[in-house]
Protein backbone atom coordinates (compact mmCIF):
# COMPACT_ATOMS: atom_id res chain seq x y z
CA UNK A 1 0.00 0.00 0.00
CA UNK A 2 1.30 3.47 -1.28
CA UNK A 3 2.49 5.97 1.78
CA UNK A 4 -0.10 7.29 3.18
CA UNK A 5 1.84 10.64 4.21
CA UNK A 6 3.48 10.73 0.73
CA UNK A 7 0.25 10.22 -1.08
CA UNK A 8 -2.06 12.37 1.12
CA UNK A 9 0.25 15.26 0.30
CA UNK A 10 0.55 14.77 -3.20
CA UNK A 11 -3.62 15.14 -3.29
CA UNK A 12 -3.60 18.00 -1.07
CA UNK A 13 -0.90 19.63 -3.60
CA UNK A 14 -3.39 19.44 -6.16
CA UNK A 15 -5.35 21.97 -4.59
CA UNK A 16 -2.60 24.11 -4.45
CA UNK A 17 -1.19 23.43 -0.71
CA UNK A 18 1.97 23.68 0.40
CA UNK A 19 3.75 20.20 -0.21
CA UNK A 20 6.60 21.14 1.54
CA UNK A 21 5.23 19.97 4.98
CA UNK A 22 4.32 16.53 6.13
CA UNK A 23 0.48 16.26 5.92
CA UNK A 24 0.66 15.03 10.01
CA UNK A 25 2.11 18.44 10.43
CA UNK A 26 -1.01 20.43 9.46
CA UNK A 27 -3.06 21.05 12.41
CA UNK A 28 -5.85 23.63 10.96
CA UNK A 29 -9.05 22.50 8.58
CA UNK A 30 -8.76 24.81 5.72
CA UNK A 31 -10.38 25.43 2.33
CA UNK A 32 -9.06 23.38 -0.33
CA UNK A 33 -8.12 26.76 -2.07
CA UNK A 34 -9.99 29.81 -3.46
CA UNK A 35 -10.43 27.85 -6.70
CA UNK A 36 -11.86 25.02 -5.01
CA UNK A 37 -13.90 25.50 -1.73
CA UNK A 38 -16.03 22.38 -2.56
CA UNK A 39 -14.60 19.58 -4.21
CA UNK A 40 -16.11 15.50 -4.16
CA UNK A 41 -13.31 12.52 -3.62
CA UNK A 42 -15.36 9.65 -6.28
CA UNK A 43 -14.33 6.58 -4.44
CA UNK A 44 -14.43 3.28 -6.81
CA UNK A 45 -13.94 0.20 -4.99
CA UNK A 46 -12.20 -3.05 -5.67
CA UNK A 47 -13.61 -6.92 -6.94
CA UNK A 48 -15.71 -8.14 -4.02
CA UNK A 49 -15.63 -4.90 -1.83
CA UNK A 50 -19.14 -3.96 -0.35
CA UNK A 51 -20.51 -0.81 -1.78
CA UNK A 52 -19.10 1.88 -0.17
CA UNK A 53 -15.62 3.55 0.30
CA UNK A 54 -12.36 1.26 -0.46
CA UNK A 55 -10.10 0.19 1.95
CA UNK A 56 -7.35 1.31 -0.34
CA UNK A 57 -8.35 4.53 0.39
CA UNK A 58 -10.00 5.35 4.09
CA UNK A 59 -7.39 6.63 5.89
CA UNK A 60 -6.34 8.52 2.94
CA UNK A 61 -9.48 10.24 2.72
CA UNK A 62 -9.90 10.63 6.13
CA UNK A 63 -7.02 12.64 6.58
CA UNK A 64 -7.85 14.64 3.54
CA UNK A 65 -10.90 15.33 4.86
CA UNK A 66 -9.87 16.03 8.22
CA UNK A 67 -7.86 18.82 7.16
CA UNK A 68 -9.51 20.21 4.05
CA UNK A 69 -12.92 21.71 4.37
CA UNK A 70 -15.73 21.44 2.10
CA UNK A 71 -14.91 18.14 0.93
CA UNK A 72 -17.47 14.97 0.05
CA UNK A 73 -16.89 11.82 -0.83
CA UNK A 74 -18.81 9.28 -3.01
CA UNK A 75 -18.74 6.01 -3.45
CA UNK A 76 -18.98 4.40 -6.80
CA UNK A 77 -22.25 2.77 -7.57
CA UNK A 78 -21.48 -0.19 -9.73
CA UNK A 79 -21.51 -4.28 -9.06
CA UNK A 80 -17.55 -5.26 -8.40
CA UNK A 81 -18.48 -8.42 -8.84
CA UNK A 82 -16.13 -11.26 -10.42
CA UNK A 83 -17.53 -10.84 -13.55
CA UNK A 84 -14.80 -7.74 -13.97
CA UNK A 85 -17.79 -5.79 -16.01
CA UNK A 86 -17.31 -2.08 -14.97
CA UNK A 87 -19.07 -0.86 -17.18
CA UNK A 88 -21.94 0.42 -15.16
CA UNK A 89 -19.14 1.69 -12.82
CA UNK A 90 -17.88 4.04 -15.67
CA UNK A 91 -21.16 5.29 -16.14
CA UNK A 92 -22.03 6.17 -12.65
CA UNK A 93 -18.51 8.24 -12.34
CA UNK A 94 -19.20 10.04 -15.73
CA UNK A 95 -22.92 10.92 -14.42
CA UNK A 96 -21.97 12.32 -10.97
CA UNK A 97 -19.40 14.68 -12.31
CA UNK A 98 -21.91 15.53 -15.25
CA UNK A 99 -24.91 16.11 -12.47
CA UNK A 100 -22.90 18.05 -9.98
CA UNK A 101 -21.78 20.57 -12.50
CA UNK A 102 -25.27 21.23 -13.84
CA UNK A 103 -25.81 22.60 -10.61
CA UNK A 104 -22.64 23.69 -9.02
CA UNK A 105 -20.80 24.37 -12.07
CA UNK A 106 -17.57 25.02 -9.56
CA UNK A 107 -17.36 21.26 -7.77
CA UNK A 108 -14.15 20.20 -8.17
CA UNK A 109 -13.29 16.42 -8.07
CA UNK A 110 -10.40 13.73 -7.56
CA UNK A 111 -11.15 10.40 -8.89
CA UNK A 112 -10.13 6.99 -7.16
CA UNK A 113 -10.37 3.59 -8.21
CA UNK A 114 -9.09 0.15 -6.81
CA UNK A 115 -8.29 -3.05 -9.07
CA UNK A 116 -11.51 -2.90 -10.95
CA UNK A 117 -12.39 0.47 -9.85
CA UNK A 118 -9.61 1.64 -11.20
CA UNK A 119 -10.30 0.45 -14.70
CA UNK A 120 -13.69 1.83 -14.29
CA UNK A 121 -11.92 5.08 -13.45
CA UNK A 122 -9.81 4.82 -16.86
CA UNK A 123 -12.10 4.10 -18.83
CA UNK A 124 -14.44 7.26 -18.23
CA UNK A 125 -11.75 9.71 -18.55
CA UNK A 126 -12.12 9.77 -22.25
CA UNK A 127 -16.14 10.88 -21.81
CA UNK A 128 -14.74 13.40 -19.11
CA UNK A 129 -13.99 16.28 -21.50
CA UNK A 130 -14.92 20.41 -21.61
CA UNK A 131 -15.62 21.31 -18.47
CA UNK A 132 -15.76 17.76 -16.53
CA UNK A 133 -12.25 17.44 -17.68
CA UNK A 134 -11.36 21.16 -16.37
CA UNK A 135 -13.11 20.26 -13.38
CA UNK A 136 -11.49 16.93 -12.27
CA UNK A 137 -8.04 18.07 -10.47
CA UNK A 138 -6.40 14.37 -9.70
CA UNK A 139 -6.74 10.78 -11.05
CA UNK A 140 -5.41 8.30 -8.49
CA UNK A 141 -4.83 4.82 -8.85
CA UNK A 142 -4.02 1.59 -6.88
CA UNK A 143 -3.96 -1.75 -8.82
CA UNK A 144 -4.92 -0.85 -12.08
CA UNK A 145 -5.44 -3.56 -14.63
CA UNK A 146 -5.42 -1.06 -17.41
CA UNK A 147 -1.65 0.04 -16.52
CA UNK A 148 0.07 0.89 -19.33
CA UNK A 149 4.03 0.80 -19.07
CA UNK A 150 6.60 3.48 -20.47
CA UNK A 151 4.07 6.34 -19.12
CA UNK A 152 4.81 9.50 -17.20
CA UNK A 153 2.23 9.06 -14.49
CA UNK A 154 3.44 5.11 -13.40
CA UNK A 155 4.79 5.05 -10.13
CA UNK A 156 5.66 2.70 -7.45
CA UNK A 157 3.99 2.46 -3.00
CA UNK A 158 7.37 4.84 -3.06
CA UNK A 159 6.57 7.70 -5.73
CA UNK A 160 8.93 6.01 -7.46
CA UNK A 161 10.13 4.61 -11.06
CA UNK A 162 10.61 0.79 -9.87
CA UNK A 163 7.01 -0.71 -11.65
CA UNK A 164 6.74 2.39 -14.80
CA UNK A 165 7.51 -0.42 -16.81
CA UNK A 166 5.10 -3.04 -16.08
CA UNK A 167 1.73 -3.67 -17.51
CA UNK A 168 -1.41 -4.36 -15.56
CA UNK A 169 -3.01 -7.86 -16.77
CA UNK A 170 -6.12 -6.08 -19.13
CA UNK A 171 -3.50 -3.83 -20.41
CA UNK A 172 -3.03 -5.21 -24.24
CA UNK A 173 -7.58 -5.07 -24.13
CA UNK A 174 -7.63 -1.39 -22.97
CA UNK A 175 -6.75 2.16 -24.82
CA UNK A 176 -5.32 3.35 -21.27
CA UNK A 177 -4.84 6.63 -19.46
CA UNK A 178 -5.53 9.29 -22.63
CA UNK A 179 -2.45 11.02 -23.58
CA UNK A 180 -4.68 14.65 -22.10
CA UNK A 181 -5.01 13.06 -18.91
CA UNK A 182 -1.13 11.85 -17.77
CA UNK A 183 -0.52 14.91 -15.80
CA UNK A 184 -3.42 14.69 -13.74
CA UNK A 185 -3.12 11.22 -12.72
CA UNK A 186 -0.85 8.51 -10.79
CA UNK A 187 -1.45 5.32 -11.26
CA UNK A 188 0.37 3.33 -8.97
CA UNK A 189 2.08 -0.08 -9.59
CA UNK A 190 3.14 -2.32 -6.42
CA UNK A 191 5.14 -5.65 -8.02
CA UNK A 192 3.41 -7.59 -5.29
CA UNK A 193 0.00 -6.39 -6.80
CA UNK A 194 -2.23 -10.02 -8.40
CA UNK A 195 -3.41 -7.38 -11.07
CA UNK A 196 -0.28 -6.58 -12.85
CA UNK A 197 2.50 -8.15 -13.90
CA UNK A 198 6.47 -7.53 -15.26
CA UNK A 199 6.62 -6.44 -19.07
CA UNK A 200 9.75 -5.36 -21.02
CA UNK A 201 10.60 -2.01 -20.67
CA UNK A 202 8.90 0.73 -22.89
Amino acid sequence: MPSITKVTVSLLSLFALSSAAPAEDMTVKRAASSTCPSYTIINTRGTGEIQGQSAGFRTMNSQITSQLSGGKIYNTVYPADFSQNSASGTRDIIDKIESTLRTSPNECFILQGYSQGAAATVNALSSLTGASFDAVKGVFLIGDPNHKSGLACNIDNNGGTTTKSVNGLSAALSQGIPDNWISKTADVCIFVSPHESQSSKA
